[in-house]
């Protein structure tokens, strides 16, 4: 439909052209019909060039926005294969010390035992003028309570979540469908067979359990008490790539806070994946309190102070983007 429309506004347009072209004809211009022609379809092009993407409005059109084309990096893929899973050594110092470990294990054996457990995929880099990929950013807020944002949420091709969100029992706020689930060991939570388990490793360590969680379950602590097994499809199984880890805390947080938060990082693996990106759940409630929507205490404010993110840089990041009408934010009713 779209499509034939379109061809339809440029047949008038050129023939709006050619009606101009015929009266300068009167006016005994040389040969103005080839001239006017070549300038017809070139105007008719370039009104209809087709952009990055099949949206609306497109996540890789940076032209006109100088703050976002400085920060936004297309080159760094957000999840992690042989391919890419070299770190520089600047990369590795900065990433074993987010968590640090005493004997951390080889690196890159380590990498290679993962992949004969888990796909060796580069995926979702299939943008392309005709792709039109949307997606829903899930956050815990509390603003998510009592604010029907369900059947929008399910909607959306890529639905992200993370950590603990339930669905169950809040259906109508949050939604039923996960896509992709995106957890570290110690917040882990068994998935349905259909959803992809999308890994944030902070150490060495965070690998090796998620080889064990699907294999022998051997491992069954990290810094806490983890899951020693997991219930998840190993085929849809991904890991959040560290290059790209320390990319958002560099690029996008400058530097604030010690390591950038599960949903930061969320929201900055939908913006590289998706053209079009809604966010729900993120900041305080209408109150003012920042909690979980699963929870009874409104004044808990658990993820707003943890001492490692900085939560209002964070979040005053994700209003930019929304002025910027890069993402979409819905905050609640």
């Amino acid at each position: 439909m779209a499509l034939g429309k379109r061809r339809k506004v440029r047949i008038f347009v050129l023939f709006c052209i050619a009606t101009l072209t015929t009266v300068l004809v009167s006016y005994n211009l040389r040969e103005p019909s080839v001239y006017f022609f070549k300038f017809a379809f070139r105007l008719s092009d370039n009104l209809f060039a087709r952009g990055p993407c099949a949206c609306g409005q497109c996540m890789t059109e940076m032209d006109d926005d100088p703050w976002f084309t400085e920060r936004f990096n297309q080159s760094i893929h957000p999840l992690m294969s042989r391919e890419n899973s070299a770190l520089s050594d600047e990369t590795f110092k900065w990433w074993q010390w987010l968590q640090s470990e005493r004997q951390p294990a080889n690196f890159s054996g380590v990498v290679e035992e993962l992949f004969q457990v888990i796909p060796d995929e580069v995926l979702y880099m299939d943008a392309s003028p005709e792709r039109c990929r949307t997606c829903a950013v899930v956050g815990n807020s509390g603003n998510l309570k009592g604010s029907q944002y369900g059947r929008l949420i399910d909607s959306s091709d890529f639905i992200i979540r993370m950590n603990q969100a339930p669905t169950s029992g809040f259906e109508d706020d949050v939604g039923t469908r996960t896509t992709h689930h995106i957890m570290y060991p110690e917040s882990a939570k068994d998935l349905d067979n259909g959803t992809s388990l999308v890994l944030i490793p902070f150490k060495t360590l965070d690998l090796q359990w998620i080889i064990s969680a699907l294999t022998t379950g051997a491992i069954k602590h990290t810094y806490v008490p983890v899951m020693s097994r997991i219930k998840a499809n190993k085929d849809k199984v991904v890991i959040y790539s560290p290059t790209f880890f320390k990319y958002v805390y560099e690029s996008w947080l400058d530097g604030h806070g010690r390591y950038p938060s599960t949903g930061f990082l969320s929201l900055l693996l939908a913006i590289h994946i998706c053209d079009k990106v809604s966010v729900f759940g993120f900041g305080a409630d209408h109150y003012g309190n920042w909690h979980h929507y699963w929870e009874e205490n409104s004044l808990a404010g658990a993820f707003r102070h943890t001492g490692v993110h900085d939560g209002d840089y964070e979040y005053n990041v994700t209003l930019l983007l929304a002025d910027k009408h890069k993402i979409q934010m819905f905050k609640g009713r």
